[in-house]
């Protein structure tokens, strides 16, 4: 009993940890939208990240023997999910304020959890499956579908949530079997691949132009960087990789149900960001949103931890 809590202990941990490297990640892009391309800041984290991973993480977890796998296409497919998930975010968030992007991308946790009972078959009670509900209603209180508010750049950071759900789901059913540096390195090279193409095909900035913030994040020519920028780029690599880690662990320990809300740890730190850095205060619907979220989110944290969590991960004989 003591060394399942102490497991889920170090699985939040990890997830917390997490989530503040991945919000030092968020601003620092949105920041550097103005001056380079969205593929282009990808690459280049996605490389940093790459070796911090394989020549830090991999010999921690026992060297090159780990990346070896049976399931590359479990790996492949694992990748591009979290690819368009940084992808639709990113791309939302040059176009919303920092805080409400982070807001609806939260429905993921709630997201991971309700497929965490339709896929993975975890049990989840009637109070738990209510607050999930709660949750759900504070992103249509953010997103405010069919009003004439509604901004349909809201719909990128949402469709980033379904692929980064699916992503964690995966990650849950390739479990033990596989190292957290494993899942790491495969992730990053995912990266690589798919910013390389669209450095290929985008990089010269032919259809660039669009008014559309987000529209021309994606699709503005590439720029060397100046020596700041530089760094800023390969500091979000550095905290990408530390946080790809430090999730991919969270995630083979425990189960979905008690890690995912942990994750709002990031929403807090968007919201600080927002106001700090460029003066966006929230309004009265989006504090309502966030608040039923966040609640949602704590509550199924706490009734998860009573009700006891046990790591639901099927070790195999291959490897992710």
């Amino acid at each position: 009993m003591l060394k399942n809590i102490n497991i889920s202990l170090v699985s939040i941990f990890c997830a917390i940890g997490a989530s503040f490297c991945f919000s030092l990640s968020d601003f620092s892009v949105k920041i550097l939208s103005e001056n380079y391309p969205l593929h282009q800041i990808i690459l280049i984290r996605s490389i940093s990240a790459f070796l911090v991973t394989l020549l830090i993480f991999v010999p921690l977890e026992g060297g090159l023997k780990v990346l070896k796998t049976r399931r590359p296409l479990a790996h492949l497919f694992r990748g591009f999910l979290l690819v368009f998930a940084n992808l639709f975010f990113f791309l939302g968030l040059v176009s919303l304020p920092i805080a409400e992007c982070s807001a609806i991308f939260y429905v993921a946790p709630l997201l991971i959890t309700l497929f965490s009972i339709l896929i993975l078959k975890e049990k989840v009670g009637a109070r738990r499956i209510s607050a999930l509900i709660f949750g759900f209603i504070g992103v249509l209180v953010i997103v405010k579908p069919g009003q004439i508010s509604f901004a349909w750049v809201s719909l990128l950071p949402l469709s980033a949530a379904i692929c980064y759900a699916g992503l964690h789901i995966m990650t849950r059913h390739m479990g033990l079997s596989e190292k957290a540096s494993t899942l790491s390195i495969y992730i990053q090279f995912s990266f690589i691949l798919i910013s390389v193409l669209m450095g290929v095909i985008l990089g010269d900035g032919k259809f660039s132009g669009s008014e559309n913030p987000s529209i021309n994040f994606l699709l503005k020519a590439w720029a060397w960087p100046i020596n700041i920028h530089w760094l800023a780029i390969i500091g979000i690599g550095i905290a990408s990789s530390i946080g790809g880690y430090l999730i991919s662990q969270a995630y083979r320990l425990s189960e979905a149900g008690l890690i995912a809300p942990f994750e709002y740890t990031t929403l807090l730190l968007s919201v600080f960001w927002g106001i700090v850095i460029w003066n966006e205060w929230l309004s009265l619907t989006s504090f309502l949103g966030i608040v039923l979220i966040l609640t949602s989110g704590i509550y199924i944290a706490i009734r998860e931890v009573k009700v006891g969590v046990k790591p639901s991960a099927k070790r195999t004989s291959g490897r992710r």
